[in-house]
């Protein structure tokens, strides 16, 4: 047996939406130490679109906003006879169409709609899964390497992703009244992912981090999921409603010497 203890356990995935995805390099990671995925994405349309990215993996659609199509969801995992030893939330969504505006304008309908999909999905998500959980099963999501950091290239994205790590607290303390069950988050500095590629300002920020980060290279996907496979592992059960951050080191690394140098006397 491998170090992660992950071998014939199944993992549901939520989030696959193309190769680039963390849901998609956590499915990787989760495969190669012998573990089973099923994979839940958006629609039916990205079910097709991934059909050959995922090759022989059970595939279902759910729109999380749907509480009758969630609850559908948790009768295909019952009729399947599925029982999960973990569960992967990578799900996020906000509407920056109307491109990136001060925090204090931002929309109600934006800022709820995300909400509801980001960080509700995963409480609703893990009510409806619970049963089809092991009791000393792993819920991981996915979320930032700070909340507390006003990045105007964000918008308003971080506090919803705030009220998601706050969640890991509520819903660790909820379950532990009938299981064992673990909520944690990863949390990655920049990512290179099309969702990322899709945020007004982001590329810019991403090539900033690159200069921050010690070793001047971004975090990668595929190290974010290697550490979502550990929390998802037997390995990690003294770890639970915390939010663990990956970010190469770039908390530490802002008042870098060249990064100052070049701030105040640019060439």
């Amino acid at each position: 047996m491998g170090f992660l203890q992950l071998e014939d356990k199944s993992v549901l995935i939520f989030g696959v939406a193309n190769r680039k995805s963390v849901a998609f390099a956590i499915g990787e990671a989760l495969a190669r130490e012998g573990a089973k995925c099923v994979y839940v994405v958006q629609s039916d349309d990205i079910k097709a679109a991934t059909a050959r990215l995922l090759g022989d993996a059970e595939v279902h659609a759910c729109d999380v906003r749907d509480d009758g199509r969630i609850a559908r969801l948790r009768q295909e995992m019952l009729d399947a006879g599925h029982r999960f030893a973990g569960m992967v939330h990578s799900i996020a969504f906000a509407d920056y169409s109307d491109g990136i505006k001060p925090f204090h304008e931002t929309g109600r309908r934006q800022f709820l709609e995300a909400v509801d999909v980001s960080c509700y999905s995963l409480i609703a998500l893990s009510n409806a899964m619970k049963d089809l959980l092991s009791p000393d099963g792993s819920v991981v999501t996915i979320s930032i390497s700070t909340t507390r950091m006003a990045s105007e290239s964000y918008g308003y994205m971080a506090p919803i992703k705030a009220a998601l790590d706050s969640s890991l607290a509520f819903l660790a303390k909820s379950f532990s009244r009938f299981s064992r069950i673990r909520f944690n988050a990863v949390a990655p500095g920049l990512l290179k992912t099309s969702a990322s590629a899709g945020i007004p300002g982001y590329v810019d920020a991403y090539l900033y981090a690159e200069e921050a980060i010690p070793r001047k290279k971004a975090v990668q996907t595929n190290e974010a999921a290697d550490v979502a496979a550990f929390l998802l592992s037997p390995r990690s059960a003294g770890i639970n409603a915390q939010t663990i951050v990956v970010d190469a080191g770039m908390s530490i690394n802002y008042f870098d010497r060249d990064l100052v140098r070049r701030a105040l006397r640019p060439e």
